[in-house]
Protein backbone atom coordinates (compact mmCIF):
# COMPACT_ATOMS: atom_id res chain seq x y z
CA UNK A 1 0.00 0.00 0.00
CA UNK A 2 1.49 3.48 -0.91
CA UNK A 3 2.36 5.98 1.65
CA UNK A 4 -0.75 8.74 2.06
CA UNK A 5 0.20 11.86 0.91
CA UNK A 6 0.81 14.49 4.79
CA UNK A 7 -2.31 17.28 4.45
CA UNK A 8 -0.69 20.83 5.80
CA UNK A 9 -3.00 22.96 7.74
CA UNK A 10 -1.94 26.94 6.27
CA UNK A 11 -4.79 27.94 8.05
CA UNK A 12 -3.42 27.20 11.61
CA UNK A 13 -0.22 28.44 11.00
CA UNK A 14 -1.44 31.18 9.39
CA UNK A 15 -3.87 31.89 12.09
CA UNK A 16 -0.92 31.93 14.56
CA UNK A 17 1.77 33.97 13.21
CA UNK A 18 -1.72 37.35 13.12
CA UNK A 19 -2.61 35.73 16.42
CA UNK A 20 1.65 36.42 17.65
CA UNK A 21 1.88 39.70 15.44
CA UNK A 22 -1.03 40.92 16.83
CA UNK A 23 0.08 40.48 20.49
CA UNK A 24 3.56 42.19 19.60
CA UNK A 25 1.67 44.93 18.47
CA UNK A 26 -0.64 45.82 20.88
CA UNK A 27 2.90 45.42 23.47
CA UNK A 28 4.30 47.85 21.06
CA UNK A 29 1.47 50.21 21.53
CA UNK A 30 1.15 49.83 25.02
CA UNK A 31 5.06 50.59 25.58
CA UNK A 32 4.73 54.03 23.31
CA UNK A 33 1.34 55.08 24.69
CA UNK A 34 3.42 54.40 28.44
CA UNK A 35 6.29 56.72 26.97
CA UNK A 36 4.07 59.06 25.75
CA UNK A 37 2.21 59.96 28.94
CA UNK A 38 5.71 60.25 30.39
CA UNK A 39 6.62 62.46 28.19
CA UNK A 40 3.54 64.68 28.31
CA UNK A 41 3.71 64.35 32.41
CA UNK A 42 7.04 66.02 32.30
CA UNK A 43 6.45 68.53 29.72
CA UNK A 44 4.15 69.27 32.02
CA UNK A 45 5.99 69.30 35.00
CA UNK A 46 8.77 71.52 32.94
CA UNK A 47 6.35 74.31 31.98
CA UNK A 48 4.84 74.52 35.39
CA UNK A 49 8.80 75.05 36.12
CA UNK A 50 8.60 77.73 33.70
CA UNK A 51 6.28 79.66 34.67
CA UNK A 52 7.27 79.89 38.56
CA UNK A 53 10.71 81.15 37.34
CA UNK A 54 8.88 83.83 35.09
CA UNK A 55 7.15 84.97 37.88
CA UNK A 56 9.93 85.43 40.19
CA UNK A 57 10.14 88.91 41.48
CA UNK A 58 13.95 89.32 42.41
CA UNK A 59 17.58 87.18 41.29
CA UNK A 60 17.13 85.47 45.56
CA UNK A 61 13.09 84.40 44.66
CA UNK A 62 14.27 83.16 41.51
CA UNK A 63 17.07 81.04 43.52
CA UNK A 64 14.41 79.92 45.96
CA UNK A 65 11.88 78.79 43.16
CA UNK A 66 14.52 77.18 41.48
CA UNK A 67 16.43 75.38 44.18
CA UNK A 68 13.57 74.72 46.55
CA UNK A 69 10.36 74.93 44.96
CA UNK A 70 11.33 72.83 41.84
CA UNK A 71 12.23 69.84 43.66
CA UNK A 72 8.75 69.16 44.18
CA UNK A 73 7.46 70.79 40.71
CA UNK A 74 9.66 68.47 38.52
CA UNK A 75 9.66 65.85 41.17
CA UNK A 76 13.26 65.30 41.81
CA UNK A 77 15.38 65.21 45.08
CA UNK A 78 17.72 68.10 44.51
CA UNK A 79 18.56 71.33 42.10
CA UNK A 80 21.37 73.06 42.00
CA UNK A 81 21.91 76.15 40.50
CA UNK A 82 26.09 77.08 40.06
CA UNK A 83 28.36 79.72 38.10
CA UNK A 84 32.12 79.20 37.46
CA UNK A 85 34.01 82.24 38.37
CA UNK A 86 37.38 82.86 39.68
CA UNK A 87 38.36 82.84 43.61
CA UNK A 88 39.04 86.72 43.50
CA UNK A 89 35.44 87.25 42.05
CA UNK A 90 32.77 89.47 44.90
CA UNK A 91 30.63 86.47 45.98
CA UNK A 92 27.84 88.69 46.83
CA UNK A 93 24.91 86.08 45.92
CA UNK A 94 21.59 84.83 47.26
CA UNK A 95 21.08 81.93 49.43
CA UNK A 96 21.19 78.60 47.12
CA UNK A 97 23.32 80.39 44.11
CA UNK A 98 26.88 78.30 44.53
CA UNK A 99 29.59 78.89 42.58
CA UNK A 100 32.77 76.48 41.25
CA UNK A 101 35.80 77.37 40.40
CA UNK A 102 37.19 78.10 36.86
CA UNK A 103 37.38 74.96 34.54
CA UNK A 104 35.09 72.65 36.72
CA UNK A 105 32.04 72.89 34.48
CA UNK A 106 34.19 72.09 31.46
CA UNK A 107 34.71 68.64 33.54
CA UNK A 108 31.34 67.87 34.18
CA UNK A 109 29.95 68.63 30.81
CA UNK A 110 33.06 67.66 29.06
CA UNK A 111 31.01 66.46 25.68
CA UNK A 112 30.34 70.13 25.22
CA UNK A 113 26.51 69.33 25.02
CA UNK A 114 24.19 71.60 26.52
CA UNK A 115 22.69 68.76 28.45
CA UNK A 116 24.36 65.69 29.81
CA UNK A 117 22.11 63.01 31.71
CA UNK A 118 23.95 60.23 33.14
CA UNK A 119 23.71 57.75 35.66
CA UNK A 120 25.81 58.15 38.71
CA UNK A 121 28.01 55.43 39.48
CA UNK A 122 29.22 56.70 43.13
CA UNK A 123 27.20 59.86 43.89
CA UNK A 124 25.90 62.91 42.57
CA UNK A 125 28.47 66.08 42.30
CA UNK A 126 29.41 68.11 45.25
CA UNK A 127 26.91 70.81 44.24
CA UNK A 128 24.01 68.62 45.35
CA UNK A 129 25.52 68.71 49.65
CA UNK A 130 24.46 66.50 51.85
CA UNK A 131 22.33 64.79 49.40
CA UNK A 132 24.74 64.13 46.88
CA UNK A 133 25.44 60.32 48.46
CA UNK A 134 22.25 59.80 47.44
CA UNK A 135 22.11 60.87 44.29
CA UNK A 136 21.72 57.94 41.83
CA UNK A 137 21.20 59.85 38.65
CA UNK A 138 21.66 63.18 37.40
CA UNK A 139 20.78 65.77 34.74
CA UNK A 140 23.14 68.46 34.00
CA UNK A 141 22.25 71.33 32.16
CA UNK A 142 24.51 74.22 30.64
CA UNK A 143 23.54 77.56 31.31
CA UNK A 144 24.98 79.68 28.92
CA UNK A 145 24.53 83.80 29.95
CA UNK A 146 26.22 86.26 27.85
CA UNK A 147 30.10 86.87 28.11
CA UNK A 148 29.81 89.47 31.00
CA UNK A 149 28.56 86.61 33.05
CA UNK A 150 29.76 83.45 34.67
CA UNK A 151 29.58 80.31 32.62
CA UNK A 152 26.83 78.39 34.72
CA UNK A 153 24.94 74.87 35.53
CA UNK A 154 21.57 73.63 36.74
CA UNK A 155 21.90 70.18 37.96
CA UNK A 156 18.80 67.69 38.95
CA UNK A 157 19.26 64.79 40.94
CA UNK A 158 17.10 62.12 41.76
CA UNK A 159 17.49 59.09 44.13
CA UNK A 160 16.06 56.77 41.01
CA UNK A 161 18.52 55.62 39.05
CA UNK A 162 17.97 56.73 34.97
CA UNK A 163 15.59 58.83 36.21
CA UNK A 164 16.66 61.53 33.58
CA UNK A 165 16.55 59.00 30.76
CA UNK A 166 13.80 58.87 27.96
CA UNK A 167 13.05 60.07 24.60
CA UNK A 168 12.68 63.81 24.44
CA UNK A 169 13.75 64.70 28.16
CA UNK A 170 17.26 66.12 26.52
CA UNK A 171 14.85 68.57 24.64
CA UNK A 172 12.91 69.72 27.47
CA UNK A 173 15.98 70.39 30.06
CA UNK A 174 17.70 72.50 27.16
CA UNK A 175 14.39 74.41 27.22
CA UNK A 176 14.49 74.36 31.01
CA UNK A 177 18.14 75.68 30.79
CA UNK A 178 17.12 78.27 28.51
CA UNK A 179 14.56 79.91 30.60
CA UNK A 180 17.14 79.75 33.47
CA UNK A 181 19.88 81.37 31.40
CA UNK A 182 17.05 84.42 30.26
CA UNK A 183 15.74 84.36 34.44
CA UNK A 184 19.18 84.68 35.36
CA UNK A 185 20.63 87.35 33.11
CA UNK A 186 17.69 89.62 33.94
CA UNK A 187 17.87 89.54 37.65
CA UNK A 188 21.84 89.98 37.46
CA UNK A 189 21.72 92.81 34.79
CA UNK A 190 19.07 94.55 37.15
CA UNK A 191 21.50 93.82 39.95
CA UNK A 192 25.05 95.17 38.41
Amino acid sequence: MADSPKIIDFQTEAVGRLRRQVDALGEANAALLNRARSHGDAQSRIHAATLAALDAGSLEHLIHVMTQDWVDMLGVDAVAVALETSPEAVRLAPPGLQFIGPGLLGTWLDTGASVDVRASEAAGLPLFGPAASLIQSQALIRLSLPPQWPRGVLALGSRAPRAFDGPGNAELFAFLGAICTRCLNHWLSIRA
